[in-house]
């Protein structure tokens, strides 16, 4: 009589529990924290004075950090929409078609700032953005967003391209055959198959722009702080309780949008 063969499971190992465990603890006790002390009564960061939403308070009023917020926002949605738009034409111009000459380094070129470290790019963006601000005299905020839009790309990109690279394109033929033509097909075949890829590109795009803090350091003129550069400031100067507090509602925001994001998935699905 043969020996039944035991199914393999990767918990039953010794010690599975433990490591996981260790390591959800490691990803997630800071953070605990962090939320805990944001509503700190004290002064300190350390050193627990009661509970109180008295640096929420403080940081609500704080006009440095209102425009710092609103200065995020507005950058964030900006190459959140340059990126998805323009990593959805990548993506539809790299995989709605047959093989062809250069296809892996066109990828390899649109993942390029996955690749790179951040820093290098930061200073490239800086050398060539000072170079056209030095010609036009021009400082605004349209060299961030650009920046962000840049960096974001690859971001969008990977959704967007695994979505199309996901769908039938059985129903893009049929279209085609009753005689839609290549705009018809893409608006009402592809584009509607194809939103939960876009708003999961657009979100990640969002939400790499808004905590981004290397390229922002390095393109922002005077007077261009975003939330994670005035943060930093902060620390730099004198740690209060205020920077957990907006540290957590940055956090509440990103929970908020990912929730969002997996209901709508989920409704579409």
């Amino acid at each position: 009589m043969t020996e039944r063969r035991k199914r393999f499971a990767i918990e039953t190992l010794p010690g599975f529990t433990a490591i996981a465990i260790a390591a959800f603890v490691m990803l997630y006790l800071p953070i605990v924290t962090l939320v805990a002390y944001s509503f700190n009564g004290g002064s300190s960061v350390a050193v627990w004075g009661g509970f109180s939403l008295h640096w929420y308070e403080v940081a609500s009023q704080n006009a440095a950090v209102q425009g710092a917020a609103a200065r995020s926002f507005i950058i964030a949605a900006s190459a959140a929409a340059i990126a998805t738009t323009a990593a959805t034409m990548a993506a539809l111009g790299t995989t709605r078609r047959g093989k062809f000459t250069g296809q892996t380094f066109i990828y390899l070129m649109i993942n390029q700032p996955l690749m790179v470290p951040e820093i290098v790019t930061a200073v490239a963006l800086l050398i060539f953005f000072a170079s056209i601000k030095v010609a036009t005299g021009y400082s605004g905020l349209g060299y961030l967003i650009l920046a962000h839009s840049a960096f974001c790309i690859p971001f969008a990109y990977l959704p967007i391209r695994a979505r199309l690279e996901g769908m039938d394109g059985a129903m893009e033929i049929a279209a085609a055959d009753l005689y839609a033509n290549p705009w018809q097909v893409f608006r009402r075949v592809t584009l509607p198959l194809l939103m939960p890829g876009v708003a999961a590109g657009a979100m990640l795009a969002f939400v790499i722009s808004l905590d981004d803090v290397v390229i922002t350091e390095f393109v922002k003129s005077a007077g261009q702080d975003t939330l994670p550069t005035y943060m930093l400031g902060q620390l730099r100067r004198a740690v209060t309780p205020e920077v957990n507090a907006i540290s957590t509602a940055l956090l509440g925001m990103t929970v908020i949008l990912l929730t969002a994001f997996f209901l709508l998935s989920k409704k579409r699905d």
